[in-house]
């Protein structure tokens, strides 16, 4: 009876030891982007605004520091002129 007693007591405490010691699984496939396509196509649409606007932007810084400056002072010689000048 006593050895049927240790039995019973260990196998029960080797059953409660167990459902403890299982891992906890925590879900988060509602944050991950491959599961979510809401927030993944919102992420994206996002990404492609901001490259757009940054294109745009440095387009535009570009051509203004690139851009016309105005008529040059250039010294032609009076040779070369629609009516030349000899001397």
């Amino acid at each position: 009876m006593l050895n049927n007693f240790f039995t019973k007591s260990s196998l029960i405490f080797a059953a409660d030891n167990y459902t403890y010691m299982q891992p906890e699984i925590i879900d988060n496939t509602h944050k991950d982007f491959a599961h979510n396509w809401v927030s993944s196509s919102r992420f994206l649409f996002f990404c492609q605004v901001f490259l757009l606007v940054a294109f745009i932007l440095g387009s535009c810084i570009a051509m203004y520091a690139h851009r016309y400056k105005g008529k040059p002072v250039v010294a032609v010689p009076e040779s070369t002129l629609y009516n030349p000048v000899y001397k």
